[in-house]
């Protein structure tokens, strides 16, 4: 195989979790329409996330990636993204104020459609379907036509970013940001508890701040800082031809990013040395993440960090720490002594999320949130440990009302209580209450550690 990168050089490597189409001729018809489709986001946006990612790695800032397992066609509206993104600003703003550093906001938003699966079926009610990859691929319905992959859907997930992609900017620029109004995040369904009155007190705190920088001068009208933010996007790369297809050369630089989101990522079955994902991610210029399980050996890391970051850049390579709250102290340490002892620079984040899903008796995927905060504490531990940054965390959230992760102080979610608001389209997801308590223990524990 020749080592020249293209975009499409992929194609003639090896590749998993891929759908199998009954129409190839479809297929290229659809991958040739949306290749001529503009792009979502702009090579120069890329950059601004990769150098603020720079100072992630360096311990000038923290990252905070997060949002839905999966999006859906269906949910898809305009009340689901706002809740989304008023709940990230609040975990920003209590980790910014209280831990001291600015945070990087990176929303799994605008592209999170497809999903890698454990197997190519399924069995429901007795019957073997297709499994269900996303709603870019095919339907969650147990139902046989529904289950067959639709090429048609990557036009409609193009359409449904772009649509995000624009009411995200609208957001962030049009005053929603806005510090004034921090107050106003707070979701209704969250004042009453204690966790939404803790809020409330720091957006107090805030407020008395804000009118004596006003006192002093410094107002939302002469500084955009007060009045403005931005909310990067990111998905899991998984359809090579949806990305091969929104692939384009910068017009500065000569360079080639993928333009379907600021960052991707490389999930923990996909990411093999010879394969297809890892041949694509090498010759993008966009900052990108790997997922680094427990299966992850130490010689085979050093070999992925090299591959996909040669330069040894600070802010492209994020390795996004996914093992498990019972697994991380084990193979963790090792793999972090490792790659620091090389002198790799890379963002170190922690994913609680994929390596702590169980199954109740009642049927239903959920995630212990004890566990979740053991293995964020055991990531900063061993982090502090061994006196390396932990730069971030990635989490599978949203800010609806939903009762998918059990546990918590401030939303006491049982096994029994599952099913009353159980709506992810794949994996359990915090709610927003859970995800304002867990940005508070973060907070605490980069204001302790000085990170």
């Amino acid at each position: 195989m020749s080592n020249i990168w293209t975009p499409s050089s992929w194609r003639d490597f090896p590749i998993k979790q891929q759908p199998i189409y009954q129409d190839m001729k479809k297929v290229k018809n659809v991958e040739k329409e949306l290749s001529t489709y503009p792009p979502l986001i702009f090579a120069e946006e890329a950059r601004r996330l990769k150098t603020q990612l720079a100072d992630v790695s360096n311990g000038k800032a923290f990252l905070l990636q997060g949002g839905d397992c999966a999006e859906s066609f269906n949910a898809f509206n305009a009340q689901n993204i706002k809740s989304l993104f008023q709940v990230m600003m609040q975990m920003a703003v209590v980790m910014t104020f209280s831990g001291g550093k600015p945070v990087v906001k990176v929303g799994r938003i605008a592209g999170q459609f497809a999903k890698p699966r454990s197997s190519d079926t399924e069995i429901i009610d007795g019957i073997e379907y297709p499994s269900y990859r996303g709603d870019i691929v095919n339907d969650i319905e147990a139902d046989a036509k529904a289950r067959i992959p639709n090429p048609k859907k990557l036009l409609k997930a193009y359409n449904q970013s772009a649509a995000t992609l624009n009411l995200l900017r609208a957001f962030a620029r049009g005053g929603m940001a806005d510090l004034h109004k921090v107050h106003s995040w707070n979701l209704n369904y969250m004042r009453d508890h204690t966790l939404g009155e803790k809020y409330e007190e720091l957006a107090t705190k805030i407020s008395e701040s804000l009118k004596f920088m006003e006192s002093c001068g410094i107002t939302s009208q002469n500084t955009a800082q007060l009045a403005q933010t931005t909310l990067f996007t990111s998905h899991e790369a998984l359809l090579l031809n949806y990305e091969e297809a929104l692939t384009r050369k910068d017009s500065l630089t000569g360079d080639w990013y993928d333009c379907s989101a600021h960052m991707l990522w490389i999930g923990d079955r996909t990411r093999g040395l010879d394969e297809a994902h890892v041949e694509f991610f090498r010759g993008i210029k966009n900052p990108i993440g790997c997922k680094v399980g427990p299966s992850m050996q130490e010689d085979e890391l050093i070999k992925l960090i090299d591959k996909l970051n040669p330069d040894n850049e600070a802010g492209r390579l994020n390795l996004i720490v996914r093992m498990g709250a019972s697994k991380i102290a084990d193979h963790f340490p090792n793999l972090l002594k490792k790659v620091e002892s090389e002198g790799k620079k890379v963002v170190w984040s922690c994913d609680p999320m994929h390596g702590n899903v169980e199954k109740t008796s009642n049927g239903y995927k959920t995630r212990d949130f004890a566990n979740i905060l053991s293995e964020v504490k055991q990531f900063f531990q061993i982090h502090k440990a061994q006196g390396s940054v932990a730069g971030g965390i990635h989490l599978e959230m949203t800010g609806q009302d939903v009762t998918e992760c059990t546990g918590s102080t401030s939303s006491a979610i049982t096994e029994e209580s599952l099913g009353s608001r159980y709506h992810t389209q794949c994996d359990p997801r915090l709610n927003a209450d859970q995800s304002l308590e867990l940005a508070f223990m973060i907070a605490d524990t980069l204001k302790e550690a000085n990170y």
